[in-house]
């Protein structure tokens, strides 16, 4: 048997080199997974074999574009999901009749866009509730959709919404119609990032979103997509939401 004889200096840094290597790397595999799994999402889009889209709306302005929003819809035989503030339907309770009128569905858009971000998870739920219960007095029910104000969340404000049992539902493809763009601008930028799944964003009260509404929803028809509300559109059940926002089916693991 042969022995090989080095001084401790060597010994002792080899050793060093090689605990290093070995604590490094399940170092940076748990940075990586940690990245991916710590941040709570609300739902961006939904991963569908079928061709299906949700237009939505927030409510949170004026009123005066609503009757031009629905005829256009209708004539598309377009579904779509309005998010209103709860001072919004105290203040236009007979637009909110309309809309759930002509078979739109209303979700939860804060009382009275608060930033969600600035509250604690005991006033954003109470903020939630006031907001239902403005939808509530107007329509006799409640809603369980809920988009957080100006976009704007963090792990508290998802977690908040989710735990109280209601879906926080965002958005992959804005018009940016509320900064006043031309028909043409908001097609453009829609039809740019719409894809299966899309959640789109519009508001009522802008300068040009009924006008735009017509060109954009031929467009998407013609492209070959289908319209329904967001509630249709999400999982509810054995979901699970990636990195970038995307709801999709958890299928049974099979043997």
């Amino acid at each position: 048997m042969k022995i090989f004889v080095t001084d401790k200096y060597t010994v002792l840094t080899a050793a060093l080199v090689i605990a290093v290597a070995i604590a490094a790397f399940p170092l940076c595999r748990t940075a990586v997974e940690t990245s991916s799994t710590d941040r709570s999402l609300p739902i961006y889009s939904v991963e569908r074999e079928d061709n299906k889209i949700a237009i939505t709306f927030d409510c949170a302005w004026g009123a005066d574009d609503v009757d031009a929003i629905i005829s256009a819809l209708g004539q598309h035989n377009c579904r779509a999901t309005f998010f209103v503030l709860g001072s919004w339907a105290e203040k236009y309770p007979e637009a909110v009749k309309k809309l759930s009128a002509a078979g739109h569905e209303i979700g939860g858009h804060s009382y009275n866009h608060a930033y969600y971000t600035q509250l604690s998870p005991e006033d954003m739920e109470a903020d939630m509730e006031k907001c239902d219960a403005a939808i509530e007095s107007v329509l006799g029910h409640a809603t369980d959709l809920f988009r957080v104000p100006a976009g704007d969340y963090n792990n508290s404000v998802i977690d908040t919404v989710q735990n109280s049992g209601r879906f926080c539902i965002q958005w992959d493809a804005d018009s940016l119609d509320y900064r006043d763009l031309t028909p043409e601008q908001m097609e453009e930028r829609i039809m740019s990032k719409v894809q299966k799944g899309s959640i789109l964003l519009f508001h009522t009260g802008t300068k040009n979103t009924a006008a735009a509404l017509p060109q954009i929803l031929t467009r998407l028809e013609n492209e070959g997509y289908a319209f329904c509300p967001v509630g249709e559109l999400i999982y509810r059940d054995s979901y699970a939401i990636d990195p970038a926002g995307r709801q999709f089916a958890k299928k049974p693991y099979i043997h």
